[in-house]
Parts: C-alpha cells; sequence; structure tokens
C-alpha cells in the first residue's frame, strides 16, 4: 500500500489500481504504463515537478504532452519555473522519479493540473511506484491533491 493509496482510501473516493510490470530500460514511464495497460494516453497523466520562483511546484499533464513551463509559472503566481533536479523531488515528494504521485506526497506540494483531465470520465496517475496505476474522477484527483486547474500542457 503506498501512501497514494492510502489517501485516496482514507478520503472515501471510489478509485481503481491497475498495475504493470515496469520495464527499468522504459524511456518514458507514463507511456510504457499507457502502452501496456491499453489505455488512451490522453487519459494517463504524468506528474513533474517543477519549481516556480524557486519553490517547489507539481505539474499533472497527459503522458502525450509536455509540460508549459511558463504555463505552470502563471497558474502558480509565479513568473519563472524550471523543472526540479530529480533529487530534490524525490525528497520532497517521498516518491521515486516514475512512480511521483499527486497524492500522499511527504510534503504536500502545489499543484496544478492540466484542464482536459476535466474532459474526461477517468484519469490514470500513479499511484505511487513505478508500475502501478490509480484510475479515479477527475474532480476526486483535483480534491485530493488540493490542486488548481489550468491549461499547462503542450504538445
Amino acid at each position: 500500500m503506498t501512501p497514494a493509496v492510502e489517501a485516496a482510501k482514507a478520503a472515501g473516493c471510489a478509485f481503481e489500481l491497475l498495475s504493470y510490470e515496469h520495464d527499468p530500460r522504459a524511456p518514458a514511464y507514463g507511456v510504457e504504463a499507457a502502452e501496456i495497460l491499453g489505455l488512451d494516453p490522453a487519459s494517463v497523466f504524468k506528474t513533474l515537478v517543477a519549481k516556480v520562483d524557486g519553490r517547489l511546484v507539481v505539474g499533472v499533464v497527459p503522458v502525450a504532452l509536455h509540460l508549459d513551463l511558463k504555463a505552470l509559472a502563471a497558474a502558480s503566481g509565479g513568473r519563472k519555473a524550471e523543472m526540479a533536479p530529480p533529487a530534490e523531488a524525490e525528497r520532497a515528494t517521498g516518491y521515486v522519479v516514475g512512480g511521483i504521485s499527486p497524492l500522499g506526497q511527504k510534503r504536500r506540494l502545489p499543484a496544478v493540473i492540466d484542464e482536459s483531465a476535466l474532459l474526461l470520465e477517468t484519469v490514470h496517475v500513479s499511484a505511487g511506484r513505478r508500475g502501478l496505476e490509480i484510475a479515479l474522477a477527475p474532480a476526486d484527483l483535483v480534491r485530493l491533491a488540493g490542486a488548481t486547474v489550468a491549461a499547462i500542457a503542450r504538445e
């Protein structure tokens, strides 16, 4: 049981866990999850940790798209964003890269979820470890992550 799953259980929201055998050679964790689980990549979201004006912020975007750092900064009330070093992201969230979840973080970071999530019935995000995804309603994801919603994804 991961902290992300525990957070979903404690909140009493409906969710489903999907697991797969993670290949350590896979170049993109989220794309790997979508392919192996047979999911539409538009419904699988990756959790990326960035620094906005020096403070850590989480951006959650579809795996087939990229995080727009300028949009993340604007949505977070900042001016400049850059990706956080992996070790710093891992220390702050308590998860390893490739398994960082927007839920159940060691230190809850401000989160922004791409607005495309709200167009879906179900979204999939990491459940806190590589090879484990949690499927839940977008509104539950936003609520549990304490997130704001904005257009932060780009091709």
